[in-house]
């Protein structure tokens, strides 16, 4: 019988012998019936002790993987389990109706050397001594009861720190109580599905957009309206009056950037108004402007309780952190927290805490001015390139705040697509605008200078002029 052991270490030795040989009997390289050498043979083969092989033996048998006869030796036993086989065809699949499935992301590949990938923040900017020594206090401390559940709301003082923050950074007036930690923008949007979707319902989101919005709202049953985007944002006359939920992203429009202009936030508070619709307003990068004074948040101008407000800090701090939050009106604050529960019972403590500390003692503050400036410089190079090296082909979107920056192609027969799989080719990580679209006869590219690193921006735009 070859039966290879790691013995590299005298720790436990009995363990290891016993892994391989019950390996062997899974694997089928050992079957039923067949014989297995006696302990003194098998301990002078591994330079091992008698004992230490007569205990692996002990403990197969005791699982009933082997079988002792008395006066015979020791044998693989017949209920012993074989190879395992996989099923000749699948048994089990999703519903009707699912046709989503998992696709690449950041964290699955290598980063390319010319990283133009939009809605990723420059993680070297991040203060890790910072964050381990607050993560670290707070496990010293065990303040948060461990051996407890939690409030699936979230970490009290953390909720009030993002009650200030908003104050301060956004005007969004709101109680500790109306906010609602998450994991990120995504389980948020997944929160006010569960409580407001039900099959057939209408949901309304800009064209181009959020991607992972829309699969989102498909993914509960709800019918999905594409709605246009123009220079001024979403159209909203063009809103469908039967739905029950608008997406949208006012303060910086995804993918393209304009602000949603403030008479369209008017009529759409008032279209909300009159038909009983929710707003779910998503403030994902409104910490990054380098221009002009953002307009008054949605949930600002709101005086009937329609808008759920949606923040993360995956593009303040970083997406690892998996934090992010929803302000809700009075009236889905019991649903909301309800559906967390379901969802996931609560968040890490911990975590939580450390970053109620970080926000609360105005490091996040400071994190983002210090964050704002190098990301101004990139975006100014990245502007700058494009007008200068592909100008002759595209034309910047004006756009005031956030990580990245989309462009049109001026001829717009031209494959956005077909451009962006050349330059993955050529180490350029970008991403092509129509891939956002549903309906809308966009074509262009989506940049972002949030994870190229500054020295970077220009060789890339180089580089893919030569493919333009």
């Amino acid at each position: 019988m070859d039966l290879v052991v790691d013995l590299s270490s005298r720790a436990d030795r009995a363990t290891a012998i016993y892994r391989a040989l019950l390996e062997a009997v899974r694997s089928g390289r050992l079957v039923p019936g067949d014989r297995l050498p006696p302990t003194r043979s098998l301990a002078r083969d591994l330079g091992v002790s008698r004992t230490t092989v007569a205990t692996a033996y002990e403990r197969l048998v005791a699982e009933g993987f082997l079988e002792a006869r008395v006066g015979d030796g020791t044998y693989v036993a017949a209920a012993a389990a074989g190879p395992r086989r996989r099923p000749a065809r699948a048994a089990l699949r999703a519903r009707a109706g699912w046709g989503f499935e998992a696709h690449p992301v950041s964290g699955t590949a290598p980063d390319p050397p010319y990283d133009f990938r939009a809605g990723i923040p420059d993680a070297s900017l991040f203060a890790f001594d910072t964050w381990r020594r607050l993560v670290g206090a707070e496990l010293r401390a065990g303040a948060h009861a461990p051996g407890r559940y939690a409030d699936p709301a979230g970490h009290p003082p953390l909720r009030e720190a993002v009650v200030r923050h908003l104050a301060l950074s956004r005007g969004v007036a709101a109680d500790p109580e109306d906010v609602l930690v998450t994991h990120g923008t995504q389980q948020a949007l997944d929160l006010v599905a569960r409580v407001l979707l039900e099959p057939g319902d209408v949901v309304a989101v800009e064209d181009p957009g959020y991607p992972s919005a829309r699969d989102l709202f498909a993914s509960y049953g709800a019918r999905v309206v594409p709605v246009p985007v123009d220079d001024d944002g979403l159209v909203v006359d063009l809103l469908p009056e039967r739905a029950r939920l608008v997406f949208t992203t006012p303060s910086h429009q995804f993918p393209l950037g304009p602000p949603l202009a403030l008479d369209r936030r008017r009529a759409l508070l008032d279209h909300a108004a009159r038909h009983g619709t929710a707003i779910v307003e998503d403030d994902y990068d409104s910490e990054f402007r380098f221009t002009d004074r953002p307009l008054e948040t949605l949930h600002a101008l709101d005086e009937d309780g329609r808008v759920i407000y949606v923040g993360t800090f995956s593009k303040s701090l970083l997406p690892g952190l998996r934090a992010g939050y929803l302000v809700a009106p009075p009236s889905l604050r019991g649903a909301l927290r309800g559906a967390r529960q379901l969802a996931d019972g609560y968040g890490a403590l911990p975590e939580q805490a450390a970053l109620a500390r970080l926000v609360g003692d105005g490091l996040l503050a400071r994190h983002v001015r210090r964050a704002r400036v190098v990301y101004g410089e990139r975006r100014d190079l990245m502007r700058t390139g494009v007008q200068e090296l592909l100008g002759e082909h595209l034309e910047v979107v004006p756009c005031a705040a956030g990580l990245h920056l989309s462009a049109r192609f001026r001829d717009p027969a031209r494959s956005d697509v077909a451009l962006a799989e050349a330059a993955r080719a050529e180490g350029i990580a970008l991403e092509a605008l129509s891939s956002y679209a549903v309906e809308a006869p966009v074509r262009g590219l989506v940049l972002g200078y949030g994870a190229a690193a500054t020295a970077t921006i220009t060789p890339g735009l180089e580089r893919l002029a030569r493919l333009l």
